[in-house]
């Protein structure tokens, strides 16, 4: 079993050590703002979590992916508790890339490989589309 803490340093600020012994400073404060708070770290770890799976599929389609960016925008419940209700994506790829197989990949990632999107789709509506630009580097 994996095992995380969160120490309360001050007012709303909470230092959080990880699984992995990295640590992340939290602010519940959006007033005060002084480290992410706990509902914006859930969109970066979707964001990262289905980039690491979008990555890996394009490689191992062998695709040249040169970069890929990931907008995330998303609306949270009026009323407690303030779930993310709707989660919109835009991924940016950039790379001599097959369209069928981006489409794909970003598919079988938010079906089946992505835990934080399985997760906040329990709450959340999720959408997503796409942008391929031609890549800029010779390949």
């Amino acid at each position: 079993m994996q095992k995380a803490s969160v120490k309360w340093i001050a007012r709303e600020q909470f230092v959080a050590k990880l699984p992995s012994g990295h640590t992340v400073k939290v602010d519940s404060n959006r007033e005060e703002n002084s480290a992410p708070g706990p509902m914006e770290l859930m969109l970066a770890a979707l964001g990262s979590c289905t980039a690491t799976d979008v990555v890996q599929i394009l490689a191992k389609k062998r695709q040249k992916l040169e970069s890929l960016e990931i907008l995330i925008e998303g609306e949270r419940a009026k009323e407690p508790p303030t779930v993310w209700t709707k989660l919109e994506m835009v991924y940016r790829l950039t790379g001599s890339l097959d369209e069928k197989a981006v489409r794909d990949a970003i598919q079988l990632s938010l079906d089946k490989y992505c835990g934080a999107a399985a997760t906040l789709k329990k709450t959340a509506e999720l959408s997503f589309r796409y942008e391929i630009h031609e890549g800029t580097s010779p390949h």
